[in-house]
């Protein structure tokens, strides 16, 4: 009984045994399944790069150029400090070697490589940007004892002009977690550095190019045994801007200090021959890895100079919206050249006296006169006959309200109101008195300088709204079919977002490159304003700034004939942090050259600058007489 009892016993554990094994076999089967089917493609990449490793190549980013062929952004070599975490045996002593070399502590480069959006171990996570020779050469001399730690040469952008034309050039940075779910950015890796704003975002399928990769042998410790073989990276095309850069740096030379925005446009073909955004920012700093604190100074800096204001800027249009309502008046034949008012400095209306900026008033004023010496009470009339859904339809007539198609990004819009915005936006009727402020370009209205010059390039262009353009052709370095489609013609024309190139010889004479192509002017609409509408209009303009009494006499030149406009719109209640003056009115001054047959158009806005006569006039002359003495 006793010995039935301990075989009964013994059975029972080998039971046991055999449960424990089965158990123990079926661990090990499954991790065996995991391993190689569900994290098969992990682990024999992990295999292989203990062996052989994929190094991508980065390209050459393509060059920007400007119309005459000087440099505004091209690729320095850089020498950066980078971690191959694989590596890398002890990250914390590595990191207590290194910091003295990177200027970070090790609690700072933790954070790098916390935030690194690159979860591939063997890819160099870049620490340091353009390290110094004798870092390099520290490194070097080191390297048996910095397993994990990288000297890598890549082409780093540069902007020789620094803040010169920053914000239409913009910068390039690492490529964000949501960029690489845009269908744009497929072939891209993390890490990859690309366009962010400005023409480098706008053009980035052009300028980034294609990836390389090489393919490596490594030792234990990871270091490059030789090269098995390599794809070699694609450079990005190189680009010709419309901006002429000795132009550029003369307009911010004489928009100086102040707060505000230039635009100069060639009149007859949109090209921008320079935009000016003051205060500017500096795209080098920007275009290297920036720590938080660095940014959110930036972006919180009272000045706001990452804000575009030629483009992105909006400002009742002041009295240069007079214009506009000018050749609305004629069109609608509520106003004719003869037909004049009495102006006693002020018009009654309703409960309310509407002012003229001049007390005593102007007298007798007919069209001609109320626009040189920009009489407020002749254009309250001509508004309150107009009613503000005629004043909005001109207003878009001119390219006002809309945006105006420039190639950069996040363009402004405005606004024009109408009765329609008006219960949509505010639910609220339209009050007539409104629309006696918007006649002289105040209340709802706001433009974008840009706007300012398209409008007035109208006038100077005979009533046809050319689209501004900053392209002004492209170098290709890889294949054109790549990035922009061959429309199968035999003259060698291509298409880019719906718009044609013109094969043309090359013009430079030290580009690396055999074809330039070109873009032709774009056309967006004819405004249909009757010629002798615009004649007298123009003829008005010209008094603006030659006649006696006209607001814009500081813009008198005795190089060439100059047609203008001035503004000043009234900024009471916009309340600023930028200092003593944030009260005082915005300077406008919009004008063409020559007078007669228009080559230049210039918008000057001096952001509380005071009066457009006094602040903005004297900087669009200086402009126009550049121009007109490096014509000449």
């Amino acid at each position: 009984m006793e010995q039935q009892d301990k075989n009964r016993g013994l059975r029972k554990r080998i039971g046991h045994l055999r449960i424990f094994f089965i158990i123990l076999l079926a661990i090990i089967l499954f991790k065996a399944w995991h391993m190689q089917i569900m994290q098969g493609k992990y682990y024999r990449k992990l295999a292989e790069n203990n062996r052989v490793r994929s190094v991508v190549v980065p390209p050459l980013r393509g060059i920007i150029y400007d119309r005459n062929r000087e440099v505004m952004a091209k690729n320095v070599a850089s020498f950066d400090l980078g971690l191959v975490r694989a590596d890398i045996e002890d990250l914390e002593m590595t990191l207590r070697i290194i910091s003295p070399i990177t200027g970070l502590s090790p609690e700072e480069m933790k954070d790098i490589i916390i935030e690194n959006k690159n979860p591939d171990p063997f890819s160099p996570l870049i620490i340091k940007y353009d390290i110094s020779m004798r870092d390099v050469a520290l490194i070097e001399s080191r390297k048996w004892l910095l397993p994990g730690v990288q000297v890598v040469v890549e082409g780093r952008r540069e902007y020789p002009h620094m803040e010169s034309a920053a914000h239409l050039l913009g910068y390039v940075g690492e490529i964000s977690k949501s960029q690489l779910k845009d269908p744009e950015y497929a072939a891209e890796i993390p890490g990859r550095i690309i366009g962010q704003y400005g023409i480098e975002k706008v053009y980035d399928n052009l300028l980034r190019g294609s990836l390389g990769r090489k393919y490596i042998e490594v030792d234990a410790a990871g270091r490059e045994r030789r090269e098995l073989d390599t794809i070699e990276p694609v450079s990005g095309d190189n680009i010709i801007l419309s901006v002429d850069m000795r132009l550029q740096r003369m307009a911010e030379d004489a928009l100086g200090e102040r707060r505000g925005a230039v635009v100069v446009m060639k009149s007859d073909t949109g090209e921008i021959l320079a935009l000016v955004s003051s205060p500017a920012f500096d795209p080098n700093l920007l275009s290297k890895r920036l720590t938080h604190k660095v940014w959110q100074q930036i972006v919180n800096d009272p000045e706001f100079p990452m804000n575009n204001r030629a483009t992105q800027g909006t400002y009742p249009p002041g009295s240069v919206f007079k214009v506009v309502m000018s050749a609305g008046g004629l069109e609608e034949g509520l106003i004719d050249d003869k037909a004049r008012i009495s102006c006693s400095g002020g018009m009654r209306f309703g409960n309310r006296v509407f002012r003229d900026w001049k007390p005593e008033g102007h007298g007798s004023v007919d069209l001609k006169k109320a626009i040189v010496e920009s009489c407020d009470v002749y254009f309250y009339q001509l508004g309150n006959r107009m009613g503000v859904d005629t004043i909005e339809k001109y207003a878009s007539l001119f390219g006002l309200g809309t945006i105006t198609g420039i190639d950069l990004p996040s363009e402004k819009k405005g606004l024009v109101p109408s009765t329609q915005w008006k219960l949509a936006a505010k639910k609220e009727r339209w009050y007539p008195g409104e629309t006696l402020s918007v006649a002289i370009g105040q209340g709802y209205m706001s433009v974008t300088p840009l706007q300012q010059a398209v409008m007035l390039n109208t006038v100077a262009n005979s009533g046809v709204v050319v689209r501004p353009r900053i392209l002004k052709g492209i170098m290709p370095e890889q294949s054109v079919s790549q990035a922009v489609s061959k429309d199968g013609s035999q003259t060698g024309a291509y298409s880019l977002a719906g718009t044609e190139f013109n094969s043309v010889p090359n013009a430079g004479s030290d580009i690396p490159t055999n074809r330039v192509y070109e873009f032709p002017p774009v056309e967006i609409r004819n405004t249909g304003i009757n010629e002798h509408t615009l004649m007298l209009i123009k003829e008005a303009l010209k008094g603006v700034v030659n006649n006696a009494g006209g607001t814009g006499g500081a813009a008198r030149s005795n190089l060439v004939e100059i047609a203008g406009k001035t503004g000043t719109a009234q900024a009471v209640g916009r309340k600023s942090k930028a200092g003593p003056g944030s009260f005082n009115d915005h300077a406008w001054f919009a004008a063409f050259a020559p007078a007669d047959k228009p080559e230049i158009t210039v918008a000057v806005l001096v952001e509380h600058g005071g009066h457009g006569g006094t602040a903005a006039a004297p900087v669009a002359k200086k402009i126009i007489e550049e121009y007109i003495k490096n014509a000449e």
